[in-house]
């Protein structure tokens, strides 16, 4: 029998297959994840912001930032464009096979912007080899603005976004991958796929499809299909095929008449049909980052941010994610830091400026509180 649920059950369903709050079982009997095994749950990890990226890592595993920036810096952890042409955090062995489905389509949608920018074969082809050789000369890692320097010393203009599609397109292609922090450590090096990927993964097509799917669902659900053909953009083909190969493995949950694939163990906190339990997580509250898979894993996203907050939380619907406020699973708030003096004075702990926009109880307001220390306990360590 399938369950029938709430979205916001489904809310605090996601929050347990997120790794984001723990549940009875994984605190009783498994291990605390690390910053690696808590991405290479997630499969793919949102991280345009990456500051941001460091802090939905350190949530989910109770790490401190060191801890978080040593799986970058030992090349367990890498960030590319694995998926919508997207920044996201992956764990190295997992890159390969995951753009072995994406780049193709990735490459397609981006083709008419790069014939505007008048990117050729020849040019890629030519950046390509200067990335390549500054990369030899520097100690196999270059900034950013070291290569657009090289592309243009070269001739290769970088200006109106040329130079990011360059390193787009190396990257697609796995010649380049974002690895260790730079020395400032606000960003990253960009290394040799090659030489900085020491074990990647291989899997022919059909294992890739069903694994990817899989692990979506597993980390990610409850979701709906079409959930996972935005996060994957997949064809539905794909995604089918995928899904013919994993569906014994997952649950399926409805809720408002559609269908919500998830984790077995994920099913499990609901009990049976004749025992529902209470799910983990009315209470909580929890900063979260701009950009974090919770809202961004899924093209639904009103089972934890209400229509009348979208605009709050995505200002302008211009595709910029505030960092959010979730107190039972659903957008309770925006947080930032403090500009100015005046601001200042209202941060908690120093760190964070909460701007509220539904109403909290007193110990929702101490557990926000709560959450700021722990936010200023990652930054400090």
């Amino acid at each position: 029998m399938t369950f029938r649920v709430t979205p916001a059950t489904i809310a605090r369903l996601r929050l347990a297959a997120q790794g984001i709050l723990p549940t009875t079982a994984t605190t009783s009997t498994s291990p605390t994840p690390g910053p690696v095994d808590v991405v290479r749950s997630l499969t793919a990890l949102q991280g345009q912001d990456f500051p941001g990226a460091l802090w939905s890592i350190g949530l989910r595993s109770g790490s401190t930032r060191t801890a978080v920036e040593a799986a970058f810096n030992s090349g367990e952890l890498v960030r590319s464009n694995p998926l919508r042409g997207t920044l996201h955090v992956t764990a190295a062995e997992d890159l390969g096979w995951i753009l072995s489905l994406t780049a193709e389509r990735m490459l397609q949608s981006q083709a008419t912007r790069h014939r505007q920018l008048g990117i050729t074969t020849a040019d890629l082809a030519q950046v390509r080899a200067l990335a390549l050789a500054l990369l030899d000369r520097s100690g196999g890692r270059a900034t950013r603005e070291a290569l657009f320097a090289e592309f243009e010393q070269a001739g290769q203009g970088t200006k109106a976004q040329r130079g990011y599609h360059f390193l787009f397109l190396l990257c697609l292609e796995q010649t380049l991958v974002q690895g260790p922090l730079n020395d400032g450590g606000s960003g990253q090096f960009y290394v040799s796929s090659r030489e900085w990927i020491k074990n990647p993964r291989t899997l022919d097509r059909a294992d890739a499809l069903a694994e990817l799917t899989l692990r979506y669902f597993l980390s990610h659900g409850p979701a709906t299909v079409q959930d996972f053909q935005w996060w994957s953009k997949l064809t539905l083909k794909d995604i089918r095929a995928g899904l013919d190969g994993v569906r014994g493995r997952l649950e399926v949950l409805e809720c408002n008449g559609a269908e919500y694939w998830l984790a077995p163990e994920t099913a499990e906190l609901l009990g049976g049909p004749e025992s529902r339990k209470p799910i983990n997580g009315a209470r909580s509250v929890l900063l979260l980052p701009g950009f974090d898979e919770y809202l961004l894993g899924y093209t639904d996203r009103t089972a934890s941010l209400a229509p009348e907050h979208a605009p709050l939380t995505v200002p302008g619907n211009n595709g910029m994610f505030k960092a959010t406020i979730v107190a039972g699973g659903r957008v309770a708030g925006t947080w930032r830091k403090a500009q100015g003096a005046a601001e200042k004075q209202r941060q908690l702990a120093g760190v964070v400026l909460p701007e509220i926009f539904t109403e909290l109880s007193p110990n929702q307001h101490r557990a926000l509180a709560g959450a700021a220390r722990k936010y200023a306990k990652f930054l400090a360590q």
